[in-house]
């Protein structure tokens, strides 16, 4: 009988479980299925939203659990029900839209379907990232926080879709601005996102560890940017990809080949069960 290391692995999507061109390599697929069948507990975690995430995962062929927006929303892959679904209330949403957009920057503000933005509708980068995710913006035509407020919408994250100088300051800004009151962090290199505290991809590992009754020694986390990081701290086992951030690698207790390379395969091998 095939004995299980480590019972639940969570693994970021973007640049961790897919290849740079959105593939998924048949032996990723094939030892997430098997370590499912053999009774571990596997997650996808990204910052998408759920629209954007779970067509994906299913077009991969993909079974298990999904956690999107940066832990606000887990959900099963199968039945797309919910496990848990947090995020954000109207007076928080229009807060941080107001804070980025008195720096200057664009905002966007997520709910489980679509996503709000005050970024024109033919912006060259804005059609980029629509093509990637999968899910259309609707542009209110105002400040997002005056529209965000008056119409009482409650939504998981906010970010702002910039370009990387141009991110770290607004990083560091965000980061005094809210420190102790909102979750801040980047992904990508043109992203800097805001979330409640207590909605990150570490604290969706705790939660599902709890959930399911697994010590948080027998758990594997694994991605490649900054936006990881709360779960790769969190978990029993933190795995930085081998084209991870320089500052994900320092505090991984391993580095994984990289996503092309079938990362997310190796960890399963190496991690998801016993070598006696």
């Amino acid at each position: 009988m095939t004995q299980l290391n480590a019972k639940l692995i969570v693994s970021d999507f973007d640049g961790t479980l897919i290849t740079s061109d959105q593939r998924i390599l048949p032996e990723v697929r094939e030892a997430i299925t098997q370590y499912i069948a053999d009774g571990g507990i596997f997650a996808v975690c990204t910052g998408r939203i759920l629209a954007s995430i779970l067509p994906r995962v299913r077009e991969l062929g993909l079974k298990g659990l999904v956690i999107a927006c940066q832990g606000s929303v887990i959900a099963d892959i199968e039945t797309g029900e919910y496990i848990k679904h947090g995020g954000l209330s109207p007076v928080q949403t229009s807060e941080i839209c107001a804070a980025i957009e008195s720096t200057g920057q664009s905002v966007n503000a997520y709910s489980d379907e679509h996503f709000y933005t005050d970024i024109p509708k033919d912006n060259k980068y804005l059609k980029m990232y629509e093509e990637i995710t999968g899910v259309t913006s609707q542009n209110v035509g105002e400040r997002l926080s005056d529209y965000i407020a008056r119409n009482g919408i409650k939504c998981q994250k906010v970010a702002s879709l910039c370009m990387p100088r141009a991110r770290k300051r607004l990083y560091k800004f965000l980061k005094e601005r809210f420190d102790g009151k909102y979750d801040v962090t980047c992904s990508a290199n043109v992203l800097v996102e805001v979330s409640p505290l207590n909605d990150t991809k570490g604290a969706a590992v705790r939660f599902l560890a709890q959930r399911y009754g697994i010590n948080m020694s027998e758990t594997v986390a694994m991605g490649d940017n900054l936006n990881d990081l709360s779960m790769i701290e969190a978990a029993g086992i933190g795995i930085a990809v081998g084209n991870a951030v320089r500052e994900l690698k320092k505090k991984a207790d391993y580095v994984a080949v990289t996503n092309d390379e079938g990362a997310v395969a190796q960890v399963i091998k190496l991690f998801g069960y016993r070598h006696d």
